[in-house]
């Protein structure tokens, strides 16, 4: 099994909105703001290639909105989830599986594109979809709160496909990864437990998305159940410190991985690192 991390997007967020509650005065020991209180943020996926499967966790932004749309994101151009599949030797057709934590559109809309005749086409033309039952559903029918994340030109294409798989409780497609659902973020984000043969690798998706929010205050404004995360980080960083997991954070641009170890203050980061530097 080999395990890639390779990055969709790099763009920027308001602080406020990566910390909540938290003061900008703690926040921003750690994470430097610009003029417009916006601080930066990567999309970090995750290409699993494991046998015959080359499983792509998540893909990104994608170009399908207007210019303003990204302007305000202060995305970085040049940057595709396309360009950094070339990069490690890959293609959009090499891919056998695009795996869904949840269905926000920094994280699905690279999956589908507007082709030379103007229409909406799957990118990843070889691929079975997965994403679960339940945050399809969700998406499909937002709330007022995550109306803005979701986009039916993301969705709808891909169920025209004929190869979107819905994953209820208990379903399991992949070898050595287990699914787990979490919640608070968003109803049924999927979070991915890879077992190497060695370690466990965990790509946190929206659950945990940066080092700086392992505190379990540190809860982004945007989780639909902020008590529900907490609960939910809780018990996840006491297996996490138990079982020597490594974290892989989606959108933290200074930090690719990290374990995690107890101390006075609760569950803290431990060893920050690159993947490919350490034996999995």
């Amino acid at each position: 099994m080999k395990l890639f991390p390779i990055i969709a997007d790099n763009w920027k967020l308001d602080g406020g909105v990566a910390f909540g509650m938290v003061p900008k005065s703690l926040w921003s020991r750690k994470h430097q703001s610009d003029e417009n209180n916006a601080i930066d943020i990567t999309t970090r996926c995750l290409l699993i290639v494991h046998k015959e499967r080359k499983i792509l966790v998540d893909v990104g932004l994608g170009d399908k909105r207007n210019e303003k749309y990204y302007n305000v994101r202060y995305r970085q151009p040049d940057v595709s989830i396309l360009k950094s599949l070339a990069g490690i030797g890959y293609s959009a057709d090499d891919i056998t599986d695009v795996l869904f934590t949840h269905l926000h559109d920094d994280h699905v809309g690279a999956a589908t594109r507007f082709n030379e005749s103007g229409l909406i086409e799957c990118v990843f033309q070889n691929a079975q979809y997965w994403v679960s039952g339940s945050q399809w559903n969700w998406a499909m029918n937002p709330n007022k709160r995550e109306t803005a994340a979701f986009f039916k030109d993301n969705l709808e294409p891909l169920q025209e496909s004929g190869r979107l798989h819905l994953l209820e409780k208990g379903m399991q497609p992949f070898d050595h990864i287990t699914l787990q659902v979490y919640n608070g973020h968003t109803h049924g984000q999927i979070i991915p437990f890879i077992n190497t043969g060695n370690r466990t690798v965990v790509y946190m998706g929206d659950f945990i998305p940066t080092v700086s929010n392992i505190p379990i205050p540190y809860v982004p404004p945007a989780d639909i159940e902020p008590l529900v995360s907490m609960q939910e980080k809780e018990e996840f960083l006491k297996a996490a410190v138990e079982n020597n997991y490594i974290l892989i954070f989606v959108h933290d641009a200074g930090n690719e991985c990290c374990t995690v170890k107890q101390s006075e203050k609760g569950v803290v980061a431990d060893h920050s690192f690159i993947l490919h530097d350490i034996e999995i």
